[in-house]
């Protein structure tokens, strides 16, 4: 990587991803290491130009008090800390959380002042290194990427397909947990007119099976990554040369997956699911990009805007918004009613305005009135949200005619529903996902 670096040493503060972010704002590229990583180690990484060690709430492990090796202070780059106070920043910034341009001035002096890091973050250089760094690692071998069509996965496509040709195969595997129509529209787009060499795998019933009677949202998001792992290796068994997979984990993912200060949130698929004897060497390119990153990325890349700005879907896909055990009527039940909040957002042109939205149905069931008899029918929970990062969320504030509309239809609709609700849960509390 050519670029500037700023690294950030996680001491246990809640707000390293928003330090990050501000930092890149300004231009220069930062990342987030652990506290315990050695001046060796820190000298390794390409083009550092300075350290902030990030202090807060969590700086105690097993009950010790977590401190930087001695020897960072000491590995000759400047380092933004009062003497070996590792309080400083959790105090200093504290007072600007989540207030990005406020982040941007009290730290701007030490970046640019002190680190003399110049302003060389941008997406054309971050496409140009990993375009080097993917052809690299690959050489003349083949990538197996899991293409769900979602913004990840054809940002990543475009990326290696600029990066190696044909030597991409895209593999789109129908888990039975996709939202209405879209493996259609995947094959549609990517193989009929981006013309990729795509692999469609309708893996349904294999899918369902293994999650038959399984409730818990963590088991449930590993037996997926780990059955998509499976599928893939099979897949790569009919094709010679495969010995990489393609992945389009971002930073979030694995911020959420846990780090030596901060706890689980939830494993996701292509972090906390892939088995102990995954038969490939995984790529990665944009595991350091935010949400927002990625798209820009995208547009890069060349890819349309509606692609770009797709609305984002969980790998575990419907997985998590069946919640509890997976039941076929209350899978469809849900796929129904996303498929009339999808539909009725594009007609009012909340389609442009709300970052994510999906329903989510539970698995439980409340008493109901239908054909003016007694009913025992599920309910229907809509959320909309609007982030940058993925790491924070509003509440998307619907009006009243469009949220009564939604419910009507749903109501009329879609079989085995008697109420529909609305998540008012910002992030935090709450997760953008309800599993």
């Amino acid at each position: 990587m050519k670029q500037d670096m700023i690294v950030i040493l996680d001491l246990g503060s809640h707000e390293n991803t928003v330090l990050a972010r501000a930092i890149r704002a300004l231009g220069v590229y930062s990342e987030i290491y652990p506290h315990d990583i050695t001046a060796e180690e820190l000298k390794a990484l390409p083009n550092v130009k300075g350290v902030i060690i990030n202090g807060g709430p969590c700086n105690v492990v097993d009950g010790v008090e977590i401190d930087v090796l001695p020897e960072i202070y000491e590995a000759g780059f400047p380092v933004m800390a009062a003497g070996h106070d590792k309080a400083l920043c959790a105090t200093k910034l504290a007072q600007f959380t989540d207030d990005e341009e406020a982040i941007k001035e009290a730290v701007k002096g030490f970046v640019f002042d002190e680190c003399k890091a110049e302003t060389n973050w941008n997406m054309k250089n971050f496409v140009n290194d990993q375009i080097e760094l993917i052809r690299r690692q690959v050489g003349d071998k083949k990538v197996l990427l899991a293409l769900s069509g979602g913004v990840d996965s054809s940002v990543v496509a475009a990326l290696l397909l600029k990066a190696i040709g044909e030597n991409l195969v895209c593999v789109h595997v129908n888990h039975g947990l996709m939202r209405k129509g879209e493996s259609e529209a995947v094959v549609e787009i990517f193989r009929n007119q981006l013309n990729a060499n795509l692999i469609y795998v309708d893996a349904t019933e294999r899918f369902l099976t293994k999650l038959e009677n399984v409730a818990d949202p963590e088991e449930k998001r590993k037996i997926i990554g780990g059955e998509f792992i499976r599928v893939f290796e099979e897949e790569a068994r009919k094709l010679d040369g495969i010995d990489f997979l393609g992945q389009g984990t971002i930073y979030p993912d694995i911020v959420e997956s846990g780090t030596k200060t901060a706890k689980v949130v939830k494993s996701h698929h292509n972090v906390g699911g892939l088995p102990e004897d995954l038969q490939f060497e995984l790529v990665e390119p944009l595991r350091q990009l935010f949400k927002d990153e990625v798209r820009a990325c995208g547009l890069e890349l060349g890819l349309p805007y509606d692609m770009v700005y797709r609305q984002p879907f969980p790998g575990p896909g419907l997985g998590v918004r069946c919640l509890g055990a997976i039941t076929r009527d209350r899978l469809e039940a849900l796929r129904e009613s996303d498929a009339i909040l999808q539909e009725e957002f594009k007609l009012a042109g909340l389609d442009k305005t709300v970052w994510q939205y999906f329903t989510v149905v539970p698995d439980f069931k409340s008493v109901g009135v239908r054909n003016n008899a007694r009913s025992y029918d599920w309910p229907v929970i809509i959320r909309a949200v609007n982030t940058i990062d993925a790491m924070t969320a509003s509440i998307e504030l619907i009006d009243w005619p469009i949220l009564q509309k939604i419910t009507d239809r749903i109501l009329k609709e879609v079989p085995n529903i008697n109420r529909v609700c609305y998540d008012l849960s910002p992030k935090p509390s709450a997760t953008i996902e309800w599993e």
